[in-house]
């Protein structure tokens, strides 16, 4: 056996062992569902009903304010104007739209005042402006001697029809969906890099600061050392993502023995979902068959494959970059400074993806992030359920890969020098002499 595969094989071993691993594989899923859980528990709470009082002695505008699960409305126009202000200031009322008697109808537009201790949110702000600027618009037109009624009635409310240009119907937010289901894997990658790169730095810098390092540079060269770091690693990664599959399948089983769903055949998990929406309401239905039909049409297996390749290639990427940190440093603290480079393209790319792709997803910003190594595992993923031309993913791949090995070339220069360097904590300055030995 060679001495890569032996590290290889240490790495592994030692990884797969650790107590925190097999807790995380085996309860890190738990933990995920019950925060799910938990989350969605919250987000289905309704928040506390704010008090807003309205002083609107007029009288035109008070019948415009309903009341809902948010927001309680009250007319004060009676009471004081200073006791209502000493009413909020001790917080009896959210907050008070404070409408003062006007000579002119347009008087209004400029006389409005809303009274809190803390700042609206804009939501709620644009809400009280559309209701008193459509009241306002209302007593305009009928001072013209128009019939409001017959504007209201006249009112249009378009309902855009997507169509693709072969002339089958699409859904709305589609890109939405296909950024989702990309961005998933975006960030799987991402937190992997994360998670194990750091495991890498932190098994580089144990070795270092244990002086272990200097019985084992005696008998392997120091670039094996920090490749099978690397691979060990990932391989415990890679160990873990299929236990959480397998998780997630007998999970899936469970869920569909017990609610009585067919999980095998796709159409058939559309028709009982259709049956399910027809029951409820049949535009639902429709609306449901769409969604389901455009998602399964989406390039889902080539994306998995894709994931594969830029997850090997981001990972090998950045964790090579964590190895030679480690071995600059002594201690995880002197180590920040190095880090942020490295996940500012991370967060770049998160950015872009989601800020850039959704809309413009074969744009030239995409494009061009789709190419860069440090950014491509993640705006590439984002891209692909969008139709990514065969060439670009060629020419991103060969790119990551081609980086990959120049930029182990320039790692392995660093953990040569720096594997064995204590006391000192190294300036980019001194990083840039290393790699010109």
């Amino acid at each position: 056996m060679s001495v890569l595969s032996l590290i290889i094989k240490r790495e592994f071993v030692s990884k797969v062992r650790n107590k925190s691993f097999i807790v995380m594989t085996f309860l890190g899923p738990v933990f995920f569902i019950l925060l799910s859980g938990l989350i969605a528990y919250l987000s289905s709470m309704n928040a506390d009903v704010k008090k807003i009082a309205i002083y609107d002695p007029s009288g035109i505008f008070i019948d415009e304010f309903e009341s809902n699960k948010e927001y309680n409305y009250s007319d004060v126009s009676l009471v004081d104007f200073e006791t209502l202000r000493t009413n909020v200031q001790d917080e009896l009322y959210e907050g008070l739209i404070y409408i003062p008697l006007q000579d002119s109808i347009n008087l209004y537009e400029s006389n409005v005042r809303y009274i809190s201790n803390d700042s609206p949110s804009l939501s709620f702000v644009s809400k009280v402006e559309l209701l008193l600027n459509n009241k306002i618009t209302h007593i305009n037109l009928e001072n013209t001697g128009l019939d409001v009624q017959l504007i209201d009635n006249a009112q249009a409310n378009v309902n855009l029809v997507l169509e693709k240009s072969t002339g089958e119907t699409t859904i709305k937010g589609l890109n939405e969906i296909k950024v989702i289901i990309g961005g998933l894997f975006g960030y799987f990658i991402m937190m992997f890099i994360i998670i194990y790169g750091n495991m890498v730095m932190r098994s580089v810098i144990e070795e270092k600061t244990n002086r272990i390092i200097e019985i084992i540079i005696s008998s392997v060269k120091p670039f094996q050392l920090m490749m099978g770091k690397i691979v060990g690693t990932s391989l415990a990664g890679i160990l873990q993502f299929f236990i959480w599959g397998v998780l997630a399948v007998i999970f899936t089983f469970i869920l569909s023995f017990v609610f009585g769903l067919d999980i095998v055949g796709s159409s058939n998990n559309v028709q009982q979902l259709q049956s399910v929406g027809q029951e409820l309401n049949p535009e639902m239905a429709l609306e449901l068959q769409a969604y389901i039909t455009e998602i399964l049409s989406l390039p889902l297996f080539s994306l998995a494959f894709y994931f594969i390749l830029y997850f090997i290639g981001g990972y090998f990427l950045y964790s090579s970059l964590y190895a030679a940190i480690g071995a600059a440093v002594d201690n995880e603290t002197d180590s920040q400074q190095f880090l942020l480079p490295i996940l500012l393209p991370l967060m770049l790319g998160v950015y872009i993806g989601f800020f850039t792709v959704m809309n413009d997803p074969h744009g030239s910003v995409a494009t061009i992030f789709s190419m860069i190594p440090f950014t491509s595992p993640i705006v590439m993923l984002m891209r692909i359920p969008f139709g990514v031309p065969f060439w670009q993913v060629i020419v991103s791949l060969a790119i990551l890969f081609g980086t990959f090995f120049l930029v182990v070339w320039m790692a392995a220069k660093i953990y040569r020098i720096g594997i064995l360097m204590y006391g000192k904590k190294p300036s980019w300055k001194e990083l840039y002499k290393w790699l010109r030995h």
